[in-house]
């Protein structure tokens, strides 16, 4: 029970991180009779969109989403006091791992040197390659390596967050309401607001002590 209690975040995180793979296995078939091949089933949702797109839509939706989640939670913590470095860790590796998988499937259909076409396909392709070592060096051991440089590491994921905004936008998809939680995730983190709401925090604390 103590280990439930201790990693409840860090194991409802990684199940709603790993459901919707389900769903990509679905939609992938691996053949390794003649050689390893990899071909996509149709018709596994609907109709309407062809598997690639679905494999598209899901993967690079998720992993905007779990990038946005990543970053709310300094907000979250400075509004309402709740911290969980292990949710954080979890969220981090679940962002990681959609994006190299987005990433993936659009090597696997378009091709590497497609990536290098498009100003969004690069764009994406650099947030990729920053969020690589982030999610290598998302453990104990690395944080107790590089120390204060594994913090100076780890702030790299807003350069990789600007580019997958970027990214999408330029794709015309519903990014806008990622951009508003980014942005005001740093409204909160400027020192006025954020001091204001930890001197709140302090208050409450104080009347339930």
């Amino acid at each position: 029970m103590s280990f439930l209690k201790r990693n409840y975040g860090w194991m409802i995180v990684s199940l709603l991180a790993v459901l919707p793979m389900i769903i990509i296995g679905k939609m992938i078939q691996v053949n390794v009779g003649n050689g390893l091949s990899i071909s996509w089933v149709e018709n596994t949702i609907g109709e309407e969109q062809t598997t690639l797109d679905m494999l598209y839509h899901i993967s690079g939706e998720f992993a905007i989403r779990w990038m946005t989640a990543v970053l709310t939670l300094t907000p979250v913590f400075i509004i309402f006091g709740i911290q969980n470095l292990f949710v954080r860790q979890a969220m981090g590796i679940a962002t990681a791992i959609w994006s190299i998988l987005h990433f993936i499937i659009f090597i696997a259909a378009e091709g590497l040197l497609e990536t290098f076409t498009q100003f969004n396909y690069i764009a994406g392709c650099i947030a990729v390659l920053i969020l690589i070592p982030l999610l290598i060096t998302s453990n104990r051991k690395s944080m107790k390596r590089l120390k204060k440089n594994w913090k100076k590491l780890q702030s790299l994921a807003y350069v990789a967050v600007g580019l997958s905004l970027l990214h999408v936008a330029i794709l015309d998809k519903t990014w806008i309401i990622y951009a508003v939680i980014v942005s005001l995730g740093f409204v909160v983190r400027m020192p006025i607001v954020r001091d204001k709401f930890l001197e709140r925090g302090k208050r409450k604390q104080g009347l339930t002590d």
